[in-house]
């Protein structure tokens, strides 16, 4: 059951999945969309590797690029990270010891089904799990100034603890962003929602629920004046988002 759960949820990870330089337009076109994105001119910095010496100052924002995701979080000096991760262990027992251990992928898969999260700290290299860190990549893309980097360390020590989670809507990303530049946003859920949209909300998906609708009547016999207008409204609400 939980391998099922864990596949879902990488395909789900897969349509959210979005590398930063993506969300930046091509050399010669104004930037604009997502609101937040100004800055195109800048080449995203090389991945330190996870082994090699770290040079990361206090309130640093630190990105993981997993194979489906890519993680967050914030550098808060002597090695230490802040970042948010789904965790379930909170919700079945108070045991500090346990909690602060690393967190499993079992752990984290029902902690994003339980809604549960903790936003702890740990070493740069459990953070980054054996792969490249990106540093403050993301200052490329947001269109403000970040935060001195002792207000944005500041806030993300302020913030520790338990916290309910959201794949969508308060996951890692949104923690860092509200540290380092006070909006908590995501991009990886800008293009997560884009993505739906353009797979659900298009014209082709109308019309197509129209004639299924259509069909569906014909084979029930249940032609009514009620059943007609049941049948039209799901591919006329669609039909107008597009």
């Amino acid at each position: 059951m939980l391998d099922t759960l864990t596949f879902l949820l990488q395909k789900l990870f897969l349509l959210a999945h979005i590398k930063l330089s993506s969300l930046l337009p091509p050399p010669g076109k104004e930037c604009g969309d997502p609101p937040l994105t100004r800055r195109c001119d800048r080449d995203e910095p090389p991945a330190q590797p996870a082994g090699a010496p770290q040079k990361f100052q206090r309130g640093d924002l630190l990105e993981v690029p997993r194979t489906l995701f890519i993680h967050f979080g914030i550098y808060l000096g002597d090695n230490r990270v802040a970042h948010l991760i789904p965790d379930i262990l909170p919700v079945v027992t108070a045991d500090s010891r346990q909690i602060q251990e690393m967190v499993t992928n079992k752990r984290l898969v029902l902690g994003v089904l339980a809604k549960r999260a903790s936003i702890r700290v740990d070493s740069v290299e459990d953070f980054a799990y054996g792969s490249g860190i990106l540093l403050n990549a993301m200052d490329r893309a947001v269109g403000r100034s970040p935060l001195s980097g002792e207000e944005v360390a500041r806030r993300a020590e302020k913030l520790q603890g338990h916290v309910p989670y959201s794949l969508l809507w308060y996951n890692c990303e949104h923690f860092v962003m509200y540290c380092r530049y006070g909006t908590a946003m995501s991009f990886q859920t800008f293009q997560f929602c884009k993505t739906v949209r353009k797979l659900l909300l298009s014209r082709r998906v109308a019309k197509v629920s129209a004639v299924l609708a259509a069909c569906l009547l014909l084979y029930l016999g249940a032609v009514t004046t009620c059943s007609v207008l049941l049948a039209v409204q799901l591919p006329f609400l669609i039909w107008m988002a597009s």
